[in-house]
């Protein structure tokens, strides 16, 4: 077996591995970006914990096939880097956001969340999504509401006769 084809099948491996555990995936055309950009793209990607590879057109779709990213084989084409969120379906996308941001050469070209196919448009909706503490926060907050008002409802009418005395109080003293 030649070396050659000993790292392709590493490299499918390993994305392979990614992507079956990935929540979303943002495909984009880095061509024009210089290896400085590229560099400070990963260094960025490492930090939200979002895995980015450049490979192979024919190797990506091998690496896909069978998961929920399948949906972009008739979608690759020319030069592309993928993201991919292993926890935050956002965290790619914000990533790739910022990045092209700063940087008008990359454009995005594909955009997978959930086993659906989106418009590159789409980017700045799926960078918007909250992260996992911001959804929990909301959740909890939506359901510690009607339990705060209840107990305040219950609480109202003693509270207003416990202020009614003291005002009888006051005026007994004055």
């Amino acid at each position: 077996m030649s070396t050659n084809l000993e790292i392709k099948q590493a490299k499918v491996a390993e994305v392979a591995t990614v992507a079956e555990h990935a929540t979303s995936m943002i495909g984009a055309d880095f061509s024009g970006v210089t290896v400085e950009e590229m560099t400070y793209f990963r260094a960025e990607a490492r930090k939200a914990d979002v895995y980015i590879k450049v490979i192979k057109n024919n190797l990506l779709k091998l690496a896909v096939k069978g998961t929920d990213f399948e949906i972009i084989s008739e979608s690759i084409k020319g030069p592309l880097i993928v993201a991919f969120s292993a926890e935050e379906p956002g965290a790619a996308a914000r990533v790739v956001r910022d990045f092209c941001k700063q940087n008008e050469a990359m454009q995005v070209r594909l955009v997978v969340v959930g086993g659906q196919l989106l418009d590159a448009g789409a980017l700045e909706a799926v960078a918007k999504l909250p992260t996992r503490d911001e959804a929990l926060a909301k959740l909890m907050g939506v359901m510690k509401a009607p339990v705060t008002k209840l107990v305040q409802t219950l609480a109202a009418p003693h509270s207003k006769l416990v202020r009614t005395f003291a005002a009888l109080k006051e005026e007994k003293e004055a």
